[in-house]
């Protein structure tokens, strides 16, 4: 009988041993067995969406490498909490289900049965007593509990965190507050005098003058979750609104490449602009990578300057409603601005445009609405643009400036609105030269630039003519200077800015626009507040009535969860029409559903569901303590688990470096402002991942074809006898390049699948998957197994014999450098280090057990099944990954002895081993003493000796 590796016997017979004995199940506070005096580790995957396709090898490239770390940290005495789930709502599914007639809850199930069964098989030591699902009803009543806790809050900017709704209301009964013209809070002091929160002019009124429906609206003015009409990206063709993700650089859905339009809707919202400066800020609390760090923050976006208030032409700045605001970083350029621009979508284009000009404007509204944002904003774009008829008054010079409208300019960002100063910002530059509006120059350039820029004719050479020209003409150089200098051309009777430098001459402008009541300084973000009304059926429901009469009540908590209702039409309403009122597909919902009767008045349930961000942003809270019917997460298990900064680790790829992590940053913060959790930040380290890369091909026509149908020949790829094109790409369903990982565990065992992908390199880098080089790591564990076991009778060969003085030092420096890449997660350091040390073992008939007994548990964490099958032989009786980690002994990492290459004439002709004390006399002797080196100097006079300590010895002979 032979007693070869037989893997697949292995690896099933493990994973069931696992989940009969429940090995990998964590104990939280108050369970039986659970022991707080260890530390706790926990460390989380980004969680997948289900797809129908299942896992591709490159999928389980992060999961591995967590499951890596949870076993050491098992070993080397932590509690830890490695769970997994599915992120299982949202557009794809629904898409599917449309496209093949089948409920979209049947798909996705079947989907999660079968991922689950490949994560399985992959060995990873998750605890899947809580795993969790964001279509369960179970989950989602905690989704729709948060949301509540959203639309029943507010942000107190004085106190810099959200509070409860109620509280605002106690404070306006009391009186604290009035509340200004715009509906701004204003702080009622005891003086009487008026400090207003938002900058707003004294005209406030009380609380108890306010009608009942106008308090409803002032309070939902602040609520974190709120309705508002607002542009969002429209595509008839899917029926539902899509996030700017959703839509490609051409302006099309990246599901069905279908036109996608803007158009104002209304949507819920929520507030996450509120919490701009905290997000930004407390990325200093957080163990990330420096570039994702920076890609929040550059998502979020702060921006210091100004807001300048722009009066019309045909009215008064005394009225909010005849000025147009715009928000500026470059204050000190005003005197610049020769025009005004707004986005196509800005409310006052309506009123503004003249009668002359409406139909040009109408017309380029139409066309701006096919346009992405991206696209919009593409620097290598031709501006386009239409003048509105109107004028604005420039409130430094009292100059008109025309108004117009341009797509380069989004109203998700400051006003929706820009004073154009073409001499000093090159998209107003690019503008005013297609068009032929006035570039005048307000800020000088440096004598460098002026020479790069200035043009054919002009004297370079010549300080003084250069800036006298560049002061007469900038709209003949070539680029806007958009530097930092000293003012020219800024003074009106009551402020200069000429000859000041730009810090300056930005504070001088501030200081008169607040003193005229034309601005004020003040801070912009980037960030907008996020859309989160989806048109679909395959998401979580809104818990949302809607009275008769418009005014919002929310669903008693106990009602909760408001499940999806059964429906066989749950497509969306698909229309070419762009104008057409949407059509959601709750709409079609029964009417026991859709009506909800209170005290005898008929309620309608919100009709839009949420997207597939919501139950994504916590469910890292739901694993602390999935099966808890009370409470979205008990006390006591979210403040063990979470600790004092949140995660331990976790592990994504870096394209979700900006809207998940706000999200769930976001949603963290305001849970912890309301005393729900315990930590400022959900993810207190954080790691991206590599990708897998596989050859990808394409055809003549430059579609991609199956990998698998390619055939090889002399350097050259050819598919059904016709050449394809090879290239590198990240693996995929859309390349055409995966490799199931259920073929490679078939044909290799997973041990060597999970060696393999951490064996290609770091962690952090993208590699190259080569099915044929797998091989290697396979025949690694082959060789293991031959070591530890023999093939013909299956005798264990490990027995109590001593190691000798090399293998044990070998095994001890092993252990450090296993022990060091597992902290530095360099898992192909640690691998390739017991490679070494097991070829050290080849050639000895028997292992020695004490190095049996730490080698065999530095591979388990990566190569479990085959370890704990050796374990097992060697007399244990417990999991390997119940064991202690090993530890080194630091005195058999100090060398007695040396090695030495020795080089004649700078070629290398032996190696010497001398005692790491001896002098470079016994170093030379035993250098002259090795055969090989001895034969190259024969008959030849040695010139020089040369002993480098430590390093080498080379013999200069001629």
């Amino acid at each position: 009988m032979s007693h070869t590796y037989d893997y697949t016997g292995i690896e099933a017979r493990w994973q069931g041993i696992w989940e009969q004995r429940d090995t990998f199940r964590a104990l939280n506070p108050g369970d039986e067995g659970f022991d707080g005096g260890k530390p706790k580790y926990y460390v989380v995957d980004m969680f997948p969406y289900p797809s129908g396709v299942g896992l591709h090898v490159g999928h389980p490239l992060g999961y591995i490498a967590t499951d890596i770390v949870a076993r050491y940290k098992r070993m080397t005495g932590h509690n830890v909490l490695h769970p997994m789930g599915y992120d299982a709502f949202g557009l794809p599914a629904e898409q599917f289900a449309v496209e093949h007639g089948v409920h979209p809850k049947i798909t996705t199930d079947k989907n999660i049965a079968n991922m689950t069964r490949q994560l399985k098989r992959l060995g990873l030591s998750y605890d899947w007593d809580r795993c969790v699902e964001t279509t369960d009803p179970g989950y989602y009543k905690w989704t729709q509990w948060i949301f509540l806790r959203l639309y029943k809050s507010w942000f107190d900017p004085v106190a810099q965190k959200a509070r409860p709704i109620s509280e605002l209301v106690q404070a306006l009964e009391a009186g604290d507050y009035d509340i200004g013209a715009d509906g701004s809070l204003v702080a009622d002091t005891a003086g009487g005098a008026l400090d207003t929160l938002g900058g707003v002019e004294p005209g406030a009124r009380k609380w108890t003058e306010l009608a009942p429906d106008q308090q409803a609206r002032l309070l939902d003015e602040y609520r974190l979750a709120y309705l508002a009409e607002v542009p969002v990206n429209w595509c008839p063709a899917l029926g539902t609104v899509l996030a700017n993700e959703e839509v490609t650089n051409e302006g099309k859905s990246d599901r069905g490449n279908h036109a996608v339009y803007k158009r104002p809707m209304k949507q819920w919202m929520l507030r996450i602009t509120a919490y701009c400066e905290r997000l930004a800020d407390d990325l200093g609390m957080v163990d990330w990578p420096e570039p994702i760090k920076l890609m929040q923050r550059n998502w979020i976006g702060r921006s210091e300057g100004a807001e300048v208030h722009f009066p019309l032409a045909f009215g008064s700045a005394e009225s909010s409603e005849d000025v147009i605001t715009v928000f500026t970083t470059r204050p000190d350029t005003l005197f610049g601005a020769t025009y005004m621009v707004l986005a196509p979508e800005h409310p006052l284009v309506e009123s503004l445009t003249t009668d002359e000009q409406r139909q040009a404007v109408n017309d380029y509204q139409k066309q701006a609405a096919t346009r992405s944002d991206i696209d919009r904003q593409a620097e290598t774009k031709q501006k386009t643009g239409v003048f509105t008829g109107a004028y604005a008054l420039n409130p430094v010079d009292n100059d008109k400036v025309p108004i117009w409208v341009a797509d380069y300019v989004m109203m998700g960002y400051g006003t929706g609105a820009i004073m154009a100063v073409p001499a000093h910002d090159q998209r107003d530059f690019d503008f005013a030269k297609q068009f032929g509006l006035e570039i005048k120059p307000v800020v000088l350039p440096t004598q460098d630039w002026m020479k790069s820029h200035a043009p054919e004719g002009c004297d370079k050479e010549d300080a003084h003519d250069l800036m006298a020209h560049y002061v007469a003409a900038a709209d003949t150089f070539d680029a806007a200077f958009g530097g930092m200098g000293a003012g020219i051309n800024s003074e009106n009777a009551e402020v200069s800015l000429n000859g000041k430098l730009t810090p300056e001459a930005k504070d001088a402008m501030i200081g008169w626009l607040k003193q005229r009541g034309f601005g004020k300084g003040t801070i912009q973000y980037r960030l907008r507040d996020w859309l989160f009304s989806r048109q679909r059926y395959w998401g979580e429901p809104f818990p949302i009535l809607h009275a008769p009469d418009g005014h919002i009540v929310p669903v008693p908590e106990e009602d909760l969860p408001v499940a999806l209702p059964e429906m066989e039409d749950f497509k969306p309403s698909a229309s070419d029409d762009p104008d057409a009122p949407p059509q959601t597909p709750l709409s079609r919902a029964p009417e026991s559903w859709k009506y909800v009767e209170v005290d005898g008045v008929k309620y309608t349930r919100e009709l839009n569901t949420m997207p597939q961000w919501a139950g994504s942003c916590w469910y890292y809270l739901r694993y602390l303590d999935a099966g808890n019917d009370e409470r979205f997460v008990g006390k006591e298990a979210e403040r063990y688990w979470m600790g004092d900064n949140g995660l331990d680790l976790y592990v994504g790829g870096a394209e979700h470096a900006v809207l998940h992590l706000l999200y769930s940053r976001f949603w963290h913060k305001v849970l912890f402002d309301l005393g729900h959790v315990g930590t400022a930040e959900p993810f207190g380290r954080l790691y991206n991942q590599g990708y897998i890369q596989a050859y990808a091909y394409t055809d003549k026509r430059g579609v991609y074809i199956d990998a698998e149908k390619v055939q090889e020949e002399d350097g050259k790829f050819t598919a059904g006898g016709e050449p394809v094109s090879r290239e590198f790409g990240k693996m995929g369903k859309s390349l055409k390049n995966a490799v199931s990982p259920d073929e490679v565990c078939e044909q290799y065992g997973c041990d060597t699948l999970r060696l393999y992908e951490m064996y290609l390199g770091p962690l952090d880098q993208s590699k190259v998957w080569s099915t044929r080089d797998i091989v290697g790591v396979h025949r690694f564990l082959q060789r293991l197994w031959r070591n530890f076991v023999d093939e013909e009778t299956g005798e264990l060969l490990v027995v109590s014999d001593k190691a000798d003085e090399s293998l044990k030092r070998k095994l001890h420096k092993t252990i450090k450098r296993v022990t060091d890449s597992m902290d530095a997660m360099a898992f192909n350091v640690a691998i390739a280090a017991l490679i070494e040390l097991n070829n050290e073992l080849v050639g000895i008939k028997t292992i020695p057990r004490e190095v049996a007994e730490n080698m065999i548990p530095l591979l388990a964490p990566s190569a479990p099944h085959i370890c704990e099958e050796i374990w097992k032989r060697m007399g244990h009786d417990d999991s390997i990954s119940t064991t202690d980690w090993p530890t080194h002994d630091p005195a058999m990492l100090i060398e007695d002895t040396a090695e030495y290459p020795v080089q004649v004439n700078g070629k290398l002709r032996g190696k010497v081993t001398v005692p790491t004390d001896a002098d470079d006399a016994a170093i030379e002797a035993a250098a002259r003493g090795d055969e090989n080196v001895a034969a190259h100097m024969d008959g030849k006079t040695v010139r020089k000796v040369i002993v480098i300590k430590g390093r080498l010895i080379n013999i200069v002979v001629g």
